[in-house]
């Protein structure tokens, strides 16, 4: 053990870890979620300061060597170690500052190593003095919220991406299948299931999208802003060049913001990164139901579509299977939906120059990211890429329906297509049978009107034959 002090007074400090006091009082202080910093905000937090540093150097004001041993620590960071050092909660009260200094600790005493120095010698290098020179937590904080998200975000617009390719080749492979198309559940009129399946495609798509547009609003940041957006402590070069360095670092068009008091004090980016995931879990989790029901029985239910049998579905039922993996889906959208929530109520909460509530924002906008992209991904390749259509149990619904009628009517008039819809629903004979019966169209008519390419398609089924 060795002593450590700030303002507050003397704590003792291991000596076989990296970090000190700061991080000390923040782990005493904030027991809140029983987790860690996510390991990529880590190494977003630590390519803001390898950018910061650079930055420093190149204007003159850090020296080279102190400069250099701290980039090099954190490469380390950023390759993947000493992540078990980063010990806060990630739900924290002060802004951020626990975190920020969790990694100016292990910064400085990495880089004291480094240097052939001993850790803990912060008259060389500081944590304060150079792993936050020209920074405070609140630019260095959220620009690394901002890094990390992108990084987060890609990856789940990758997987709705690929989800939505492949309800395309399900669309593709079920567009001969013909059924009953439901409002209100209650029957519609015919529709195809590659139809349906097209849809959600276009759904997942957009979500997709949604997604991808919004974390393109996350790439002006606020570094040398410093403390409420005024740049104190940070010269005009610096600012120019940190937002430089961390655009080639990462490879992403990151600038200053326009208005650096505005980047520091509102926060409502975050708030349409995370509505973004919200609406996007809310399409799902209607595909998700639309699954179920299409899947449900298989002989008491409506049973048109086979869903991959991924396990046992009940302790006491032999023989059951459930739909667990839309279940699954939609319970993290739900999760996603409530992370939603408490993102607004954090942005809502900005006071002055400062939002202080970034790190509830941060741990449900990095949830909600990682949730969803599972939940995407085990949808995709555990449920939707194996799915069948039950052809023959859909053709069975639509000979039974009283939807077709609907088809019939610039045909036979409205007052015939009532008649027969309520003499089919009255006795429980199919609709084509009573067409034949009341002689109201021929066989051969009737097989034009009521086939699935006049049903399914814009216009009026077997127009040609209006006019005969």
């Amino acid at each position: 053990m060795h002593l450590e002090h700030d303002f507050l007074g003397e704590m003792e400090v291991p000596d076989n870890v990296y970090y000190g006091v700061q991080t000390l009082r923040a782990m005493e202080n904030f027991k809140i979620t029983g987790q860690k910093l996510d390991s990529d905000f880590v190494d977003s937090l630590a390519i803001v300061k390898k950018a910061a540093a650079k930055a420093n150097i190149l204007t003159g004001r850090l020296d080279k060597i102190i400069g250099e041993a701290i980039i090099a620590a954190a490469d380390e960071i950023i390759s993947g170690k000493l992540h078990d050092q980063f010990c806060v909660d990630p739900i924290q009260g002060g802004a951020g500052t626990s975190a920020n200094m969790n990694m100016n600790e292990v910064l400085s005493n990495r880089a004291l190593e480094l240097i052939g120095d001993k850790k803990g010698n912060y008259e060389r290098i500081s944590p304060n003095n150079h792993a936050n020179m020209a920074q405070s937590t609140n630019d260095a904080f959220p620009t690394a919220i901002k890094v990390c998200a992108i990084r987060k975000g890609r990856i789940l617009v990758s997987s709705l991406q690929n989800l939505a390719l492949a309800l395309d080749e399900k669309a593709e492979e079920f567009q001969d299948v013909l059924k009953m198309g439901r409002t209100h559940l209650q029957d519609a009129v015919p529709i195809t299931m590659g139809q349906e399946f097209a849809a959600y495609a276009s759904s997942v798509r957009r979500g997709a999208e949604r997604v991808e547009d919004v974390l393109r609003r996350l790439y002006k940041v606020n570094m040398g802003a410093t403390a409420v957006g005024t740049g104190l402590n940070a010269e005009p070069e610096y600012i120019r060049e940190v937002a430089k360095q961390l655009a080639e670092m990462t490879q992403e068009p990151f600038v200053t913001a326009d208005n650096l008091v505005d980047a520091t004090n509102n926060t409502d980016v975050f708030a349409d990164v995370s509505g973004a995931m919200k609406v996007t879990a809310l399409a799902l989790i209607k595909i998700a139901n639309d699954f179920r029901m299409m899947a449900s029985g298989p002989r008491c239910g409506l049973n048109e579509l086979d869903l991959p049998a991924r396990q046992p579905g009940s302790s006491i039922m032999p023989g059951k299977v459930n739909p667990v993996i839309p279940e699954v889906l939609n319970q993290t959208c739900y999760q996603v939906i409530g992370n939603d929530l408490a993102v607004t109520l954090g942005v809502e909460n900005g006071q002055f120059e400062l939002n202080v509530m970034e790190p509830v924002m941060a741990f449900n906008i990095f949830n909600s990211m990682m949730y969803l992209t599972n939940a995407v991904d085990a949808f995709n390749t555990l449920c939707v890429q194996n799915v069948k259509a039950n052809k023959e149990q859909c053709e069975a619904w639509l000979e039974g329906s009283v939807g077709i009628v609907t088809a019939l009517l610039p045909h036979i008039g409205y007052e015939n297509s009532s008649m027969l819809a309520k003499e089919a629903y009255k006795t429980g004979r199919p609709v084509r049978e009573l067409i034949l019966k009341k002689r109201l169209l021929t066989q051969e008519a009737m097989n034009i009107i009521l086939s699935p390419e006049e049903m399914t398609q814009p216009g009026i089924a077997g127009k040609r034959l209006v006019n005969m």
